[in-house]
């Protein structure tokens, strides 16, 4: 197979091309489904040392909440312009309520579905603009009976309402074979896009999905192929879209940026971040740009551009950020070379 190489930049597009994608934002309706995070930041500062343990004493000035995982992929969706409806499971309890007000405060529109196990919270304690400490309440069984049949009935109704659907896994329970070939099922007679944020130990269930986007670490692990240079790179991505028979793969780099892997493509697009605070989220702004940028009318290096730079916006601020369509405008002239 001839295999083309590209390392491409903002330049290679037309800025009117790509203020007009960015216009198309407003005219696109997502769906994600995937797993359900409420996070919580607990903000303060530390000046000494407990006498109780060799820990650092955090004096707390802040405590909010932030919607984390699938919820937070919604939250990109929106805060770029697009319509979306965002399933998932959250408990009854506290978590849950904080959760469906946040939702409802942000105009999103959310299926829940209510389950025995508690709502996943993620806290994290954030002193000095560094993370001190992240502790996890949820259960991480694999969601079935009754909830999954719901959840099966809704998405054979609700894919065919949407332009692309975005599924999101973070290992919480609802993400499974089942699911995705229910979606697999429902979107392929209408050709639509299926994007996946993949976790390792799940690259089986994705077989046939139209786009993954893993990290090197997932890359490397889900092709069984250390990734250490350009070279071995490319034989992960090639074996990872080989084995899994998806569309197209775009694997995200860090400060290396990101290669886009198509059939007989590969694309390397270098970073655009100029400082690097704090990568919680990144990769669910990576997708949710992406997947709203390829339903507004963008090719899949165009989209990749896009989500390169909404990606190197939110990695410069600290905490589950979103970005703007004319933050990420800003970022996309400021960047273009003459």
């Amino acid at each position: 197979m001839h295999l083309l190489i590209f390392w491409i930049e903002v330049r290679y597009f037309l800025i009117m091309k790509l203020e007009g994608i960015l216009r198309n934002f407003k005219k696109s309706r997502i769906l994600v489904i995937g797993d359900l995070i409420l996070d919580r930041y607990i903000w303060g500062k530390v000046s000494r040392i407990s006498p109780e343990a060799p820990v650092p004493v955090v004096e707390v000035t802040a405590d909010n909440f932030m919607l984390g995982g699938a919820a937070n992929v919604a939250n990109n969706i929106i805060a770029l312009g697009g319509d979306v409806t965002v399933a998932g499971v959250g408990g009854k309890d506290r978590a849950g309520e904080v959760l469906k007000q946040l939702l409802e405060d942000k105009d999103i529109e959310c299926a829940l579905f209510e389950d025995s196990r508690p709502t996943t919270i993620k806290t994290r304690v954030i002193a000095h603009n560094q993370q001190v400490v992240r502790f996890d309440k949820e259960d991480k069984s694999r969601i079935a009976g009754r909830v999954m049949e719901d959840i099966m009935g809704f998405l054979k109704r609700a894919v065919h309402e949407h332009d692309a659907v975005i599924v999101s896994d973070y290992k919480k329970g609802m993400v499974s074979r089942e699911l995705i070939q229910g979606i697999l099922r429902a979107s392929r007679s209408q050709k639509k896009l299926l994007a996946v944020d993949p976790k390792v130990g799940h690259f089986h269930f994705y077989k046939g999905v139209s786009l993954i986007t893993p990290n090197l670490m997932e890359a490397s692990q889900g092709s069984g192929v250390e990734i250490k240079d350009e070279m071995s790179l490319i034989k992960a991505g090639r074996a990872l879209i080989s084995r899994l028979s998806c569309g197209a793969l775009l694997i995200t780099r860090g400060e290396e940026g990101m290669s886009l892997f198509e059939k007989d493509r590969i694309t390397h697009i270098p970073t655009v971040a100029r400082h690097v605070y704090d990568v919680t989220g990144a990769g669910d702004t990576v997708i949710a740009t992406f997947t709203l940028a390829y339903a507004s009318g963008a090719s899949m290096q165009e989209a990749a551009v896009i989500a390169n730079h909404a990606a190197g916006i939110v990695v410069g601020e600290v905490g589950t950020a979103v970005v703007t369509p004319e933050r990420l405008l800003e970022s996309l002239k400021k960047n273009r070379k003459a």
